[in-house]
């Protein structure tokens, strides 16, 4: 085989210069946030005590494209690495003695090890331009944390991180990393909340959820007297527009390989690297040039694209924030304690719920042991070790590669493998050693089904 044809790289020139905005491509209009006392929606300038200006209009903005500030796209060339490289997992292939041509797009080679640095420059950027002093926000499995606290020190901010209590204890290294950025980590719940002691009172060992310390992020702005803000990791369209750098940079990867993808897959916690790496090929499926499947994967433990229901509710535990309209578990919904932290979320973007409403992406589940056998198979035929959240896309791909084959049909798969599992090396101890538990779901009420 050509050597050539085993990864495509792009140069620092060809980073994209304007982000790709889903929203007015979308076949219907993503229903506004609503106000949960009155039941109207919310005026974007109410977002004003959380959000700086640039990115309340961001999220409402219309414009397809909006352009990415000189100071970011530099920050993502000298800084995040940009551009990162597609691959073709050649080597998978001929494990799975497969037609199919699998391909990922890498996020793994960031300073941070993941996507999520592509959104925390952005955000830190603007805040800084408003005069913020800190950043305060969430974080499941540290990747998002470690992405924002090292945005901070980029641009020479402070940082608050409240850590998902459960990942707290099986990632002290993302703690760790956190801290040499200069951010400052709590476990949540805390005793730095009042909606933080209140859960502790009731649990002392209480493992936490995505939702609870967005809880705790938000109370500590809403207190902080007007000199912090709060950053967001997902979900929101503001975070998923920064996102589309992956797939802007893919799309001309795969040109130059010479291909176009048959299917696309990512795993989904809120919806960031899954919409990231499909969003702008999305837009080509919207207007009928394309027939590609969309793959989005989730844990069965936390199952709100396959078992959630499209409704309104809050974004966060403690009812803090706005009502979204987007596939949800509810927003009291306990996620159990599965290595994927950054996938312990009860609900998924807005955006991402319209496409599901549609067919215009496919839901998938899977047990966490199952992904880290899908993982496993990957590290040693490629030899990167996903993150766990990663390892839920490369178990879909490897699922299609198989069905080709079985089929005996010659097709393109491509995945995000959006952050490696470098410092998740707990679970992978858990499974190496056998003691990886699978987790059922907790009961859902009829209404969330």
């Amino acid at each position: 085989m050509d050597l050539a044809r085993y990864r495509f790289d792009l140069s620092i020139e060809e980073v994209p210069t304007s982000w790709y905005n889903i929203l007015p491509d979308l076949p219907e209009e993503v229903p506004p946030p609503l106000n949960p006392k009155t039941g109207e929606p919310v005026d974007p300038s109410a977002l004003a005590k959380l959000f700086p200006k640039a990115l309340i209009e961001q999220e409402v903005s219309r414009e397809r494209y909006i352009e990415i500030p000189g100071e970011v796209r530099e920050a993502y060339i000298s800084f995040a690495r940009r551009p990162t490289p597609l691959l073709r997992a050649v080597n998978l292939e001929r494990a799975l003695d497969t037609p199919a041509e699998i391909y990922y797009k890498y996020e793994g080679v960031t300073p941070t090890g993941s996507h999520k640095i592509n959104t925390a420059l952005a955000q830190a950027y603007y805040n800084k331009l408003e005069g913020v002093e800190r950043l305060v926000t969430e974080t499941g499995a540290g990747q998002w944390g470690s992405a924002l606290s090292a945005a901070g020190a980029y641009f020479g901010m402070k940082v608050r991180v409240y850590m998902v209590r459960v990942s707290y204890l099986q990632k002290p290294y993302r703690r760790t990393l956190m801290e040499l950025y200069g951010a400052e980590v709590y476990p949540s719940p805390s005793d730095k909340t009042e909606f933080g002691r209140k859960l502790l009172a009731e649990n002392p060992n209480h493992p936490g959820s995505l939702g609870i310390a967005i809880s705790e992020a938000i109370e500590d702005v809403i207190n902080s007297g007007g000199n912090a803000r709060y950053s967001l990791g997902s979900v929101l369209n503001h975070v998923l527009l920064h996102q589309t750098v992956i797939g802007l940079e893919a799309e001309k990867q795969f040109r130059e390989a010479g291909v176009y993808p048959d299917i696309m897959i990512g795993a989904v916690g809120g919806g960031s690297n899954f919409a990231g790496f499909t969003y702008p090929f999305i837009r080509h499926r919207l207007k009928g040039s394309s027939s590609t499947r969309f793959i989005a994967v989730e844990p069965k433990a936390s199952p709100s694209m396959t078992r959630g229901v499209y409704t309104y509710d809050y974004g966060d535990t403690a009812g803090l924030t706005p009502l979204l309209k987007m596939h949800t578990l509810g927003h009291t919904y306990q996620v159990p304690p599965i290595h994927a932290g950054g996938l312990r979320y009860h609900g998924v973007a807005p955006t991402l719920s319209v496409l599901l409403k549609h067919g215009i992406v496919e839901a998938r589940a899977y047990h966490q042991r199952e992904v880290f056998r899908a993982a496993h198979l990957f590290a040693k035929a490629e030899g990167i070790v996903p993150a766990p959240e990663s390892a839920h896309a490369v178990k879909a791909a490897i699922d299609e590669a198989i069905k080709a084959r079985d089929e005996g049909r010659r097709m393109v798969i491509a995945f995000n493998l959006s952050g490696h599992g470098l410092l998740d090396l707990q679970g992978y101890r858990e499974y190496l050693d056998g003691t990886l538990e699978d987790y059922e779901p907790e009961e859902i009420p009829a209404s969330r089904r």
